[in-house]
């Protein structure tokens, strides 16, 4: 994938499209339904840089950095990697990784933080990511070979797992160890298959902490997407505006875990799917415009009422992120989804008024704007509305002993101030504060929801709204 050939600032490119997590395929007894140097930019557009400003930043690193700040402070050498040899460069194999600490809380003073996960525990500080990276970029111009291993011990192992993988290997309520990646590539920059285990190509958020500008997440990134697929894509640039990639996969966050139900109806035994993604970027590099689409079978919750198995069914999600460089300090980003999940939920349970009976339905709208006050001081706000339209996503807390409490039919709002303060070429914090609410259905209201222990926040999960503060520290090494 060749998007640092792309004229936008590379965090911009990346977070348009990319080879590449949404939550565990699988937690308990809950399914989650709930990524060749670069030319030398043009004297007339703003460098490609990212949270990790490096000559030659290989492609896959753009792609993880797709949501980080649009940082436009260029250093000559970037991020000190510490774990860099002479005899693994000598052979291409770049070693480097990140350090994420932080604490955040509510004002409730809950032991959680309610449907906010990956920095879920109150007052708690959290090692949240020590990442090691290991990678062999593809050559630009003449056909290669490439791959990249990622490894995440942490308080986020848990929201990165998949099927047959490392949700085998993990037992610890904390921390534990994931590998969201582990593929090997063949062909060019411009011409490639990729192979493996890899990071979703939907949405803007990514896992990894130093691609995101928000300690916290969106919900949804958090809810409404997958994180991780395994399977094979393919990716062309045929030119400095276009990139096509399109694939199969084995489904959401999976490695090898097949259907539950072996005797499913025509065309539902297969778990494979489709991922794929296009986008378009203007000829000055200000905008881009990225679509990306996964789509295939799952098992979704629904069970058959007769035999007591669980039922299979399409479950899709597609996205649309658009940037906007305003100036060369205003950024615009717009993102939304829209998910269905067939064979998702009691086809009898409320539902608004339209809906198909049991299939569910989620879909949302977020918007960012940043601004660069100095080279290196960055600010931010995010404003999110997400709909769970069957109260089939969301859930306060995932993690063995949270909450637990799911089923918000409504609205879920974010609004999320923050800060990136870059001090040297490999340090940087992230304070944040973060005002959630919910607007709940009527219909759903009206069925005895609304109470205590039904609610996203507070101490007895009785609050509709929620004020959070945190902050983080990323080291990179």
């Amino acid at each position: 994938m060749k998007f640092m050939k792309f004229t936008l600032p590379a965090w911009v490119a990346a977070g348009l499209v990319a080879a590449a997590p949404a939550p565990a395929a699988e937690l308990g007894d809950y399914i989650q339904l709930v990524q060749a140097e670069a030319p030398a930019p043009a004297d007339s557009v703003v460098p490609p840089v990212t949270l990790m400003p490096r000559e030659g930043v290989p492609d896959e690193d753009v792609y993880q950095l797709r949501a980080a700040a649009p940082q436009e402070a260029a250093f000559e050498q970037g991020a000190n990697r510490y774990l860099e040899t002479d005899f693994l460069l000598d052979r291409g194999i770049e070693t480097y990784g990140f350090i994420d600490i932080g604490i955040g809380a509510n004002a409730w003073g809950a032991d959680w933080n309610g449907p906010v996960t990956f920095n879920d525990r109150a007052w708690q500080g959290q090692m949240n990511q020590l990442y090691l990276i290991n990678e062999r970029v593809l050559k630009e111009d003449s056909l290669s070979w490439g791959g990249r291993v990622d490894l995440l011990y942490g308080t986020d192992f848990l929201y990165t797992v998949a099927g047959g993988l490392d949700s085998d290997w993990n037992s610890g309520r904390y921390y534990g160890l994931a590998m969201p990646q582990l593929y090997g590539e063949l062909g060019t920059q411009s011409l490639n298959v990729k192979f493996g285990h890899f990071y979703t190509l939907i949405g803007y958020e990514v896992v990894p902490a130093i691609g995101n500008f928000f300690y916290t997440h969106a919900y949804t990134m958090q809810y409404g997407e997958p994180f991780t697929h395994t399977g094979v894509l393919g990716t062309w640039v045929p030119n400095d505006q276009l990139t096509i990639i399109g694939g199969v996969t084995n489904g959401w966050d999976n490695w090898d875990t097949p259907l539950p139900n072996p005797n499913a109806g025509p065309g539902q035994n297969s778990n494979a799917g489709f991922l794929g993604a296009v986008t378009f970027s203007s000829a000055d590099g200000s905008q881009a415009l990225t679509l990306a689409n996964s789509s295939g079978n799952e098992a979704n919750g629904g069970v058959d009422p007769i035999t007591g198995e669980d039922q299979i069914g399409n479950r899709t999600v597609t996205s649309v992120v658009y940037t906007n460089e305003f100036t060369d300090k205003l950024t615009y980003v717009y993102q939304s989804d829209f998910g269905y999940a067939g064979y998702a939920v009691d086809p009898n349970a409320y539902a608004p008024e339209g809906n198909q009976p049991g299939s569910a339905y989620w879909y949302g709208v977020n918007q960012y704007m940043f601004y660069n006050f100095t080279d290196n001081l960055i600010g931010g706000v995010r404003l999110e509305w997400f709909r769970d339209n069957n109260g089939y996503r969301v859930v306060s807390g995932l993690r063995d002993g949270s909450p637990g409490v799911g089923g918000y039919t409504g609205n879920l709002w974010n609004l999320t101030w923050g800060l990136n303060y870059l001090v040297g070429d490999n340090l940087i914090i992230r304070p944040e504060l973060r005002y959630d609410w919910f607007s709940a259905d009527q219909g759903w209201i009206d069925e005895g929801n609304g109470g205590p222990g039904t609610m996203p926040y507070g101490r007895l999960n009785e609050k509709n709204d929620q004020f959070y503060g945190g902050c983080d520290v990323v080291w990179q090494f």
